[in-house]
């Protein structure tokens, strides 16, 4: 049998306290709650592309009958989607007689963005 050497626990040239102790939080708990709900209904990719068809279209606002065959999907599965989108605070929605009208929130994406960038400057 070899005798195993341990591990050190402080990396070679590293001293003792290379480890800043955890400091305030970067995103607050409610912040961090919106965030997830928002990354959460981008986690799938028809919500994408609807995001993405409602942002292309003139206005940034589409009809949920003019959503359903790019995507290729019925229109009560597009208007799920939507829905997520909508609760998540992407999307508005406005029923205008027999049809639903998306239209992307202001500054909600790039709210999202913001808030991915703000966090890996204070990270470098």
């Amino acid at each position: 049998m070899t005798a195993s050497t341990p591990l050190p626990l402080v990396a070679p040239g590293a001293s003792a306290g290379c480890c800043a102790p955890p400091g305030d939080p970067l995103v607050g708990s409610d912040a961090a709650q919106a965030l997830a709900r928002s990354f959460k209904a981008l986690a799938d990719p028809t919500r994408v592309q609807l995001l993405a068809l409602v942002a292309a279209s003139q206005g940034a606002e589409a009809c949920v009958c003019d959503l359903t065959a790019p995507v290729g999907l019925s229109q009560p599965t597009v208007s799920h989607h939507l829905k997520i989108l909508v609760e998540a605070g992407l999307l508005r929605r406005e029923q205008r007689s027999r049809w639903a009208y998306y239209s992307l929130v202001p500054d909600a994406v790039a709210t999202l963005a913001r808030s991915l960038t703000d966090v890996a400057r204070t990270d470098a």
